[in-house]
């Protein structure tokens, strides 16, 4: 999610937690800073393996067992930076940032982009594809009442902030759920035999969905609006990667083959061949508009140098017209 809203949620669970009027402004605070540390991970990078950040961030950061030891460290360091001298003993100021840190990782897996919950037990990236990354319908309202919730005649308004951070995930869900209902009726109206689906909400909405199913041999992409009557957005397919015809050049014991590997764990096993570009490979599951094929990110191989890295690339071309194009879908 982004860095506001996770700041914003670890104020709201730091803002319930906090009963006393002169604490409340720094509670709010601690609570916001430990919200965010999390994705302190993201400086985890190397310029000799492009593929390093994939693996790193929501990694162990964002697991359910380091909550208490990354609410520790925020508590020591913003204890010494000011809270100490706001009037807060030490284990206060831990409280808070731990409240905070603990609803960083929980409100990333509410997204499409995988988080590992679990790690070092297991490294599987746990997505429930209830919210986009970024939801302005979500973050606004929690934001205005965590304000009124700094008043002293307004203490319903931090519990109302409460509601809405549950609950908004909660409606994500079932439009979630719908999408797919919807997305398994496409594909059986193809008599298409269903391997995978997955619905993911578009950008900054939980209306317009991105649907994706595969099949033996290909990817299906559509859009799927859930209002009050489901509209369908035809998209395009694609054909699976098969690595042995696909990239036979691509030796077992070469760097770009664990490359290779390590996206392909990244995207889920939604991977395909560019068809512009047979060296690239895309994750399909991500794109501006719903029921297209334009990947956000991919990394592409040379088959001169196999032992090089892979070469990490981001597609974000004609955004202004794509976000023109989704707001139709959105209303049209």
């Amino acid at each position: 999610m982004d860095p506001l809203t996770q700041g914003l949620l670890g104020a709201v669970a730091a803002r319930k937690a906090s009963n006393k009027l002169a604490k409340r402004g720094s509670a709010v605070l601690l609570g916001f800073l430990g919200g965010m540390a999390a994705d302190l991970d993201v400086v985890i990078r190397s310029n000799s393996d492009p593929l390093l950040f994939l693996e790193y961030h929501r990694q162990f950061t964002h697991s359910l067992i380091f909550i208490p030891l990354g609410g520790l460290i925020c508590g020591l360091v913003l204890h010494k930076l000011f809270a100490k001298r706001q009037g807060l003993s030490w284990r206060q100021t831990v409280l808070f940032c731990t409240l905070g840190y603990a609803t960083h990782a929980l409100l990333d897996a509410c997204t499409t982009y995988g988080t590992q919950l679990y790690w070092p037990f297991s490294n599987e990236r746990v997505a429930w594809n209830t919210m986009s990354i970024i939801d302005p319908l979500y973050t606004l309202p929690i934001g205005g009442l965590l304000l009124l919730s700094l008043s002293k005649q307004r203490n319903w308004a931090a519990s109302l902030a409460l509601f809405w951070v549950l609950g908004y995930p909660c409606l994500g869900w079932w439009q979630r759920d719908r999408a797919e209902v919807v997305g398994y009726e496409l594909a059986a109206s193809r008599d298409h035999l269903v391997e995978s689906l997955e619905a993911k909400p578009s950008f900054g909405n939980i209306l317009l969905w991105k649907v994706v199913y595969s099949t033996a041999d290909r990817y299906y992409v559509d859009a799927v609006r859930v209002g009050i009557d489901p509209k369908v957005f035809i998209g395009d397919s694609i054909p699976k990667l098969i690595q042995s015809s696909d990239l036979p050049w691509l030796l077992a014991d070469s760097r770009q083959n664990t490359d290779l590997a390590r996206f392909k764990w990244f995207s889920k096993g939604y991977i395909a061949q560019d068809p512009n570009n047979p060296n690239r490979i895309i994750d399909i599951r991500y794109s501006l508009l719903p029921n297209e094929l334009n990947a956000l990110w991919s990394i592409e191989l040379s088959p001169d140098a196999p032992n090089n890295p892979v070469i990490y690339q981001t597609h974000r071309s004609d955004g202004r017209e794509k976000t023109k194009q989704l707001w139709q879908m959105l209303t049209q």
